[in-house]
């Protein structure tokens, strides 16, 4: 398939939406998240800066919202928005790559988890299990979404690609009380995006995994986009270092390091070639026949 410029432009800038149908916001847990002792709860708000990001913070009651094309191809692909897991950047990292697979014919769902963060120790653990939830109320509900159950992506950004990379690698190790009617018993997505994911190497150490991140033969398929000049906890070589366990084992992956874009660039234009990393994401989707037109691109 070729992209043409316009399809290129709606990457980069448009917030337009191409819905069949008004979003379907689904609560993760009807009855009420578990959350650590002592913790309370504030309400949440949602808030455009100076710095024109969008941010949604003290999240509680977790929910995943559901953007349906007016002519699904049956790959759908849960959105995680980074913000360090303390806020989510919900419009740069969230609703606007949602518009962009929307327009490809993709359901995208995005998720909004629990922040500010819980369990100092472990950030990601109670995030991780609204992704693992959501993943299981996806498959349930694939059916009525016009979905594939066994197309159902996920792609992050910064802490939300830490939390992508967990819920592709640990995918069912629950620590949460499950709900046969929510929870499914293999929540593994399908394919993994993990866009300049945090957290996998620590700033004292960049070009060292932490043990948490180990991939397994049995681990899906995956795209890593970077900046070479992201650094520290989130440095590039924490990509490019996964990408290399999953050539060691001979799994299925791609790697795109651009030498400029920083840290969070997400849907901000830049004027610089990462401005098209979502472009070269539906390129590889395609190749892998998520789109629904892998023949195409091999005539």
């Amino acid at each position: 398939m070729k992209f043409t410029s316009s399809l290129l432009a709606f990457a980069l800038a448009s917030v337009v939406s191409a819905h069949a149908a008004d979003p379907i916001i689904v609560k993760l847990w009807p009855k009420g998240a578990e959350e650590p002792a002592g913790f309370k709860a504030e309400p949440e708000k949602s808030e455009k800066k100076q710095d024109g990001i969008e941010r949604t913070s003290h999240v509680s009651d977790p929910t995943i919202t559901v953007y349906r094309p007016e002519k699904p191809n049956g790959t759908a692909v849960l959105v995680c928005p980074g913000g360090g897991y303390n806020i989510l950047a919900s419009e740069h990292e969230g609703t606007m790559v949602c518009d962009f697979f929307v327009k490809k014919g993709v359901t995208a769902i995005l998720l909004k988890y629990r922040v500010p963060r819980r369990d100092p120790q472990d950030p990601s653990k109670y995030p991780l299990q609204d992704a693992q939830r959501a993943m299981g109320i996806i498959r349930h509900r694939a059916a009525e979404w016009s979905i594939n159950p066994e197309r159902i992506g996920i792609l992050g950004f910064s802490a939300g690609g830490h939390l992508t990379v967990m819920t592709t690698l640990h995918p069912n190790e629950r620590t949460y009380t499950q709900d046969p009617a929510l929870d499914k018993e293999d929540v593994t997505p399908n394919f993994s995006i993990p866009v300049y994911p945090a957290y996998l190497v620590t700033k004292e150490e960049t070009f060292k995994l932490l043990p948490e991140i180990a991939v397994t033969k049995k681990s899906p398929p995956m795209c890593l986009i970077h900046a070479h000049d992201d650094k520290g906890a989130t440095s590039a070589s924490a990509s490019a270092l996964l990408y290399l366990e999953y050539k060691k084992l001979d799994l299925p992956a791609e790697l795109h390091i651009y030498t400029k874009g920083g840290h969070g660039f997400g849907m901000k234009t830049k004027n610089e070639p990462v401005d098209q990393w979502l472009v070269r994401v539906g390129e590889w989707m395609t190749s892998m026949g998520w789109m629904g037109e892998k023949e195409s691109t091999q005539k």
